[in-house]
């Protein structure tokens, strides 16, 4: 992955707008927080191949960025991201890494829908 570019994430988010493609979205403080910051406990929310369909999409902020999806009927919205790739299948994946490289949030998009494990990925 890349640092984000705004207009080359805005370009492939535009790419999806309209059609149904399937999510991944997941935001974690990681149980390896729950210690190390005096948390009571690690916070997730985890949605893999949820199909939607949206009609628009927008990239904002100055690092860390934020992403709105605009449904019929509401948003999807993912804050705190730092991180860009368009891979060989054309599939979009935004991610949100803190100073140490860790994983915060994620947010894909995909016209297929994601591998469920390495060996579905594989085939």
């Amino acid at each position: 992955m890349k640092p984000i570019d705004v207009q080359a994430v805005q370009a492939a988010l535009n790419r999806f707008v309209g059609d149904d493609v399937y999510l991944h979205l997941e935001t974690t403080n990681g149980a390896y927080a729950a210690h190390r910051f005096g948390q009571p406990m690690a916070v997730c929310a985890y949605i893999r191949n949820g199909r939607v369909r949206f009609e628009r999409a927008a990239i904002a902020g100055n690092r860390p960025y934020r992403v709105g999806l605009k449904m019929e009927n509401g948003w999807i919205y993912a804050e705190g991201l730092t991180d860009y790739e368009v891979d060989e299948k054309g599939r979009l994946l935004l991610a949100g890494h803190d100073d140490e490289g860790r994983l915060a949030v994620a947010l894909q998009l995909s016209r297929t829908p994601w591998p469920m494990s390495a060996i579905e990925e594989e085939a």
